[in-house]
């Protein structure tokens, strides 16, 4: 059997969280290792401040409290996504406004935004799907000619860059995710990136349950108080030491990855010069992380026959998203804007391969000659 997906294992992992219960004696957040994860992320993207949090999700929900929504207040997004992201802007009161894809990278096609703003559109929320950059130029000057805030969801975009700045560094929030499904996992877990250092305070108290506990901490105060709202955001330091593993090892990883995504592309460039099938596009400017490989078939049922003759010879493929807009919950919190051209569609069609760091070359040549087999039927 190959598992579509297997959480990356560096090897150091049980060593740090021993290290955390055992020698530093810090399980909870904002430990050692905490530091550190922060501290990488900082330097290695050049965000001015990150916080781990116990998601993506939560991370996203952090930001859409530090966007200071009112009932009523709009927010853009693409229904190709998972529902976290839009669920934390409707938690807010938010009225959703779905935009399509574009069908190449299955982004949020930006120039389908500006029809879709309002005297209500308060944000913009970038989805940066398998790790491929979004068009940030362009959604960043429409943000800044109509006074909005930019939320990237980047939880599948850790690595990746447009134009050379890390995503989740480019728009007002970003929001990563390390989930075990993801290139570095802490088993569940996220940070929070922001571009405006001055809102680090109050993201620290949103995080630590409305108190102002990281400042007693750093001895600014002399106890600690509640003085907002908040929640459990902050993830333990045992999770944290597990990441350090891999954050250390992270060019490793991400250059294992690449090396099953490309040779995946090049199995299935013949099938797209014969129209068989459509691969995954990466526009120049953008440098992805290898989080997914994916194709598209003809429609749902040649992809729907793809998958039942993969899973027969042991290889597990899935599809992803439902478009959010058709969900009984998008319907409730939400509308799409303009044409249903592309993200209904492209969501019939897409399946993803297996995709994991170690994967061998046995298992990845079973995977390529499987659905070549398949495609060429």
């Amino acid at each position: 059997m190959i598992d579509f997906n297997v959480p990356p294992y560096i090897g150091n992992e049980m060593d740090y969280v021993r290290e955390a219960a055992q020698t530093n004696r810090k399980i909870c957040g904002d430990g050692p290792f905490t530091k550190r994860c922060h501290a990488w992320i900082e330097e290695r993207f050049g965000t001015p401040k990150a916080l781990l949090t116990t998601s993506g999700s939560t991370a996203l929900d952090m930001a859409a409290i530090l966007s200071e929504l009112e009932p009523g207040d709009e927010v853009i997004l693409p229904s190709f996504t998972f529902s976290s992201t839009a669920t934390a802007f409707a938690s807010t009161k938010a009225t959703l406004v779905f935009v399509d894809v574009r069908p190449d990278t299955m982004n949020i096609d930006e120039t389908k935004i500006e029809e879709a703003i309002t005297e209500r559109t308060r944000v913009i929320v970038p989805v940066h799907y398998a790790g491929v950059s979004c068009e940030m130029d362009t959604i960043m000057e429409i943000a800044r000619e109509h006074e909005l805030l930019v939320c990237e969801d980047a939880a599948q975009g850790v690595m990746s860059t447009y134009k050379g700045r890390a995503l989740g560094t480019i728009g007002d929030f970003g929001c990563y995710s390390f989930h075990e499904t993801k290139n570095y996992s802490m088993g569940e877990g996220g940070a929070l990136c922001l571009q405006d250092s001055a809102l680090g305070e109050r993201a620290e108290i949103i995080r630590e349950k409305g108190t102002d506990r990281s400042r007693f901490l750093r001895g600014q105060v002399d106890k600690y108080t509640w003085v907002d709202i908040g929640s459990s955001y902050l993830p333990s330091d045992m999770n944290a030491a597990y990441l350090w593993a891999q954050l250390e090892c992270a060019d490793e990883i991400n250059n294992d990855r690449l090396t099953t995504w490309n040779a995946y592309h090049a199995a299935f460039a013949d099938l797209e010069a014969r129209e068989r099938l459509t691969r995954p596009s990466v526009p120049a400017e953008c440098v992805h992380n290898a989080h997914m490989y994916y194709l598209k078939c003809r429609d749902l049922e040649d992809r729907t026959a793809f998958i039942a003759f993969m899973k027969k010879r042991g290889i597990i493929c899935v599809f992803h998203y439902v478009p959010l807009h058709s969900a009984p919950a998008g319907l409730k919190f939400g509308r799409f804007s303009g044409e249903d051209r592309y993200t209904t569609s492209g969501s019939d069609q897409l399946v993803r391969l297996p995709m994991y760091y170690g994967m061998t070359n046995e298992d990845r040549a079973t995977v390529i000659e499987a659905a070549l087999e398949y495609f060429e039927g």
